[in-house]
């Protein structure tokens, strides 16, 4: 009996120590080692870059204006003509009619029905406050009815300023190289934008 129970001992010890054995000589041979050439470490996504208005860099609006082409931004209007006419004496549609904004008042066009919220904006529609507002009417003016999302590129913006501005408005634009303070005394006379101007699709780019 005792032979037999230091026999099956002698086994269940000799099977511990083989384990422990295996386990630690797994360990050494499995051991993590750095390779030799590093590869390329990636970061994280940052939490706040994202296209359009949102993500990028904000563009001064006055830097682009100068070389703005209105010829491009007839094109880019045509993203408003659901919405908006801008001939002089045009009809209003879902939005404003839209000649001779920049340099009036938010809310101008007599017999529309702008929303509250673009109405509620002080000022007058000048090349910065348009820009904002192409860029997106919802953050330019909370509760706007306006539905259009907005230009991403600011480059489309600076054209369909440019645009516009042609279309009775005729305001002197930035010269190349302004600094944003004398863009804005050049702006004066058609401060803020908020005709709820063009854009289209909802309250038409600009009167809502």
């Amino acid at each position: 009996m005792d032979d037999r129970f230091n026999t099956f001992a002698g086994w269940v010890l000799a099977a511990g120590i083989v384990a422990l054995g295996t386990s630690i000589a797994s360990g050494m041979y499995f051991k993590e080692h750095a390779p030799e050439k590093p590869g390329f470490e990636v970061a994280d996504a940052d939490p706040n870059a994202g296209g359009g208005a949102g993500g990028a860099a904000e563009v001064d609006i006055a830097t682009l204006l100068p070389t703005a082409d209105p010829a491009k931004g007839a094109d880019v209007f045509k993203k408003c003509v659901a919405c908006h006419t801008i001939n002089q004496g045009g009809a209003n549609g879902i939005g404003p009619n839209l000649w001779g904004a920049l340099g009036k008042a938010h809310g101008h066009v007599p017999g529309f029905a702008y929303s509250d919220a673009l109405k509620g904006v002080a000022g007058n529609w000048d090349f910065a406050g348009m820009d904002k507002w192409l860029a997106s009417p919802r953050k330019y003016a909370p509760g706007t009815k306006m539905t259009f999302a907005g230009l991403s590129k600011p480059e489309d913006r600076a054209n369909l300023i440019a645009y516009m501005n042609t279309q009775g408005s005729n305001l002197p634009l930035p010269a190349a190289g302004a600094a944003p303070a004398e863009a804005a005394a050049a702006d004066a006379g058609a401060a803020p934008a908020n005709a709820e101007a063009p854009a289209a699709n909802a309250e038409a780019p600009a009167a809502h």
